[in-house]
């Protein structure tokens, strides 16, 4: 039997992403279904739940690269189907797999994408030393992206959403397919960038979430199943077993 736990602070700090019944549906098919949470300033929250289950189609919702059949996306307090613009300058997304220029170079891209956010001049310059220093990018900079290996590609795409110093990042499986070693590094960075981000991330590494948050968000089927702290989803159990059971328990039983 699964039941639906939500987090319920007294006192809550500015919300900053903000998912109100979303809904999508494709004909007969319903992919996300009646998804509703909050996540304030300063959480660090992960994105939990099978293949196929809805994650990246909510997480695609909530940056406004989908619409919804129903419901609402909030970003910093602005609707995604409506202020999308908005939202987007305080937003960072990192997609599964997302979509890099391979014959361009770190340098080139991040230059690129600055100035179509409207980055110029001094602060565009500011902003790339940063996020290479952050990315760790300095030793391939001024190599074609086609050349990295994944693990750097994976971090020149971070860097990317990271450049217009958003404050709320949405970050799907940045850590799919890449080594041990590279999943370290990954996972250093988002725990640098969680003293001063709101991050929803999704992941299938389990021990990620237990090394990077302390809320867990878990849908299954499309329905959000558990809203809560780790401990209330493992209560005695590992997480591993913990989400085999969330997983394959009749939704709704």
């Amino acid at each position: 039997m699964q039941k639906f736990f939500t987090c319920n602070n007294s006192i809550m700090s500015k919300i900053l992403i903000e998912a109100s019944s979303l809904c999508k549906y494709y004909h007969s098919f319903t992919a996300v279904e009646d998804v509703s949470f909050q996540i304030s300033r300063g959480e660090v929250v992960a994105f939990l739940g099978p293949n196929g289950a809805g994650k990246s189609t909510t997480m695609k919702m909530l940056t406004g690269f989908l619409a919804p059949s129903s419901g609402q996306a909030k970003i910093s307090g602005y609707d995604m189907n409506t202020d999308r613009l908005e939202g987007a300058k305080r937003l960072g997304y990192l997609p599964e797999n997302g979509p890099l220029y391979p014959d361009m170079t770190p340098r080139a891209l991040l230059h690129f994408f600055g100035l179509a956010r409207g980055m110029k001049g001094a602060r565009l310059r500011s902003r790339i030393a940063d996020v290479v220093e952050l990315c760790d990018l300095k030793a391939v900079i001024e190599k074609p992206i086609g050349k990295l290996s994944r693990g750097y590609r994976q971090r020149v795409g971070m860097a990317q959403v990271l450049l217009h110093e958003p404050e709320v990042l949405i970050l799907d499986e940045p850590t799919s397919g890449l080594d041990p070693n590279q999943i370290g590094e990954v996972r250093e960075t988002i725990r640098k960038l969680g003293q001063t981000k709101t991050i929803l991330l999704s992941t299938h590494i389990l021990q990620e979430v237990e090394a990077m948050t302390s809320r867990v968000l878990f849908i299954n089927e499309g329905r959000l199943i558990f809203d809560g702290p780790i401990k209330e989803l493992t209560a005695g159990r590992n997480l591993d077993d913990a989400f085999h059971e969330m997983t394959f328990s009749p939704v709704g039983n």
